[in-house]
C-alpha cells in the first residue's frame, strides 16, 4: 500500500479550516478578474470587450473541462474517506492524463474553429481581431487549465486548501506584473497589448499547475505515472465520466438560461443593462463565502460517505447551513443597504443607482436560494446523486426562472428587477427542494466506492508498492 500524506478529514473537521483558504482563493479570483478589465480598459476602449467575447467562449470549454475535474472531486474525496489509498495514485494519472489529453483535443478544435465563433458572436470590426488573438493563445493553451483544474481538485481533496489560495496568489501577482510589462513596461514597444495579456495569462497558469505538481510530490500525496493505468481502467474512467458530464449539463443549462435572461434585459435599455452588470460585480464578492462553504463541504462529505458515515454526513450539511446562511443573509443585506453608495464608484447616473438598489434588495432573496442550493447539491453530488440537481437545475431554470422573469420583469413592466425576481424563485424553490431531497436521505447508497465497485477495482487495478 502506497504511503498517503493528505489531511485527515471527517466529521470533526473544522469548517472554516478548508472554507477560510477557499474563501480567499475566490476572492483572488474575483479581483483578477477586476484588474484585468480595469488595466485593459486605459489601453484601448475596445480591448476590454474584446476579450469580454473571447471570455465567454472560454467559459464554454472549461465548462467541458470540469467534466473530468468535477468527477475527480469526488471519486478522490470517496476513496480517501474509504481509505483505498492504494487506488489513489491510479486515480490521481487517470485523472491527470484524460484531462491532459482531452485539454490538448479541445484546445486545438476551439483554435481551429476560432474565424467561425467571431463570426457567430458578431464581433465588430474594432474588436475582432483583440478577440481572435486572444482567443488564438489563451484557447490554444486550455490544456494548461485543464490540467490546473484536475491538480487543484485533488489537492485540495487531500485537505491541501491552503495550497490553492497561495497558487492563486501567485497567479494574480504574475498576472498583473506581466500585463504590466506588456502594457506599460519595458515590452510596451513590442506593441502587443491583449496579445500580451494573453501571454501572462497562460504564463501564469503554466507557473502554477508546476507549483502545483512540485507540492504534489514534495508533499508525498502520490504519484503519476502511466503505469498506474495497465490494465486501463475502463469502468472506472466511465463512472466519472457518468458524475461530471451531469455536472457539466448542469452548468451549460445554467449558463445558457442567463443568457437568455440577459437578452430580456438588453431589450429594456443601456441602463438596465449596466446596472445588471455593476449589481453583478458586487454581487460576486456577496456570494463567495456561501461558496466557499459549499466546496468545503462537499469535500467534507464526500470524505465520510466514502467512510460509511452517511449519518455524520447528513448531519454535518446542515450544521453547515447553520454557519453560512446568516452570514450570507448578512452580506447580502449590507450589499443592499450600501449599494447607494458602493454604485457610486461605477456610475454618476441615478437612473442607473435607482435600479441597482432594487436589484440587490431582491437579490438578498436570490442569495438565501443561492445558499440553499450550492450547500446541497455540492454534497449530493459528493455522496454520487449526481441526476437529480441536474434535473431540478433544468426544471427550475427553465420552467421557474425564466419564466417568472419575463412574466415579472418584461409582461408585468417591472424591469430588471423582475429579472431578478425570476432568478430568486429559481433558487428559492430549487433550494428547497434540493434541501428535502437530502432531508429524506434520498442520496443514500449512491456512493461511487461501494463493495462491488471495489471488488471490480481489485480485478483492474494491480497493487502499488
Amino acid at each position: 500500500m502506497s504511503k498517503n500524506n493528505s489531511v485527515a478529514i471527517n466529521e470533526k473537521t473544522s469548517l472554516m479550516i478548508l472554507a477560510g483558504p477557499m474563501f480567499l482563493e475566490l476572492f483572488l479570483n474575483t479581483m483578477l478578474n477586476n484588474v484585468d478589465t480595469l488595466m485593459l480598459s486605459h489601453y484601448d476602449e475596445f480591448a476590454v470587450g474584446a476579450v469580454g467575447n473571447a471570455n465567454t467562449i472560454l467559459f464554454m470549454m472549461n465548462i467541458f473541462f470540469n467534466v473530468i475535474a468535477t468527477a475527480t472531486t469526488v471519486v478522490v474525496a470517496q476513496y480517501l474517506g474509504a481509505k483505498k489509498f492504494d487506488k489513489m495514485n491510479m486515480i490521481y494519472t487517470l485523472s491527470f492524463v484524460v484531462n491532459l489529453a482531452f485539454g490538448v483535443v479541445l484546445s486545438g478544435a476551439f483554435c481551429l474553429a476560432n474565424p467561425l465563433i467571431m463570426q457567430f458572436l458578431r464581433v465588430s470590426p474594432e474588436m475582432h481581431h483583440y478577440s481572435m488573438m486572444y482567443l488564438y493563445i489563451v484557447g490554444g493553451g486550455g490544456f494548461v487549465t485543464a490540467v490546473f483544474n484536475v491538480m487543484l481538485q485533488i489537492v485540495r481533496c487531500n485537505g491541501h486548501t491552503k495550497i490553492g489560495m497561495r497558487v492563486t496568489l501567485a497567479i494574480n501577482i504574475i498576472n498583473i506584473i506581466g500585463n504590466y510589462l506588456f502594457l506599460y513596461g519595458p515590452l510596451s514597444f513590442l506593441d502587443m497589448g491583449v496579445e500580451g495579456v494573453a501571454i501572462s495569462t497562460v504564463v501564469a497558469r503554466f507557473i502554477a499547475v508546476a507549483a502545483l505538481l512540485f507540492f504534489f510530490y514534495a508533499s508525498r500525496i502520490g504519484r503519476i505515472s502511466i503505469r498506474y493505468l495497465r490494465p486501463f481502467p475502463k469502468k472506472l474512467l466511465m463512472k466519472m465520466i457518468k458524475i461530471g458530464l451531469p455536472t457539466a449539463g448542469e452548468n451549460l443549462t445554467y449558463n445558457l438560461y442567463q443568457t437568455t435572461l440577459l437578452s430580456f434585459v438588453n431589450g429594456m435599455g443601456n441602463d438596465a443593462v449596466n446596472a445588471r452588470a455593476y449589481c453583478n460585480t458586487l454581487i460576486s464578492f456577496a456570494m463567495i463565502f456561501s461558496n466557499a462553504c459549499a466546496m468545503s463541504t462537499q469535500i467534507i462529505t464526500g470524505h465520510l460517505v466514502g467512510a460509511g458515515k452517511s449519518d455524520e454526513a447528513y448531519k454535518r450539511v446542515f450544521k453547515t447551513l447553520r454557519t453560512s446562511m446568516p452570514i450570507t443573509v448578512a452580506l447580502a443585506s449590507i450589499n443592499a443597504i450600501l449599494c447607494r453608495y458602493t454604485l457610486q464608484l461605477f456610475t454618476s447616473n441615478q437612473n442607473v443607482i435607482a435600479l441597482g438598489q432594487m436589484i440587490m434588495l431582491v437579490d438578498i432573496f436570490v442569495e438565501i436560494g443561492r445558499c440553499l442550493n450550492m450547500t446541497f447539491v455540492c454534497s449530493l453530488k459528493a455522496a454520487g446523486a449526481y441526476i437529480f440537481p441536474l434535473l431540478m437545475g433544468i426544471l427550475c431554470n427553465w420552467g421557474l426562472g425564466l419564466t417568472t422573469g419575463y412574466a415579472v420583469g418584461v409582461l408585468m413592466g417591472v424591469g430588471v428587477a423582475g429579472i431578478f425576481l425570476g432568478t430568486a424563485t429559481d433558487e428559492c424553490i430549487r433550494g428547497l427542494i434540493v434541501m428535502f431531497y437530502w432531508y429524506k436521505k434520498k442520496w443514500v447508497g449512491k456512493s461511487v466506492v461501494d463493495k462491488k465497485e471495489i471488488l471490480e477495482l481489485e480485478e483492474e487495478v494491480p497493487a502499488e508498492t
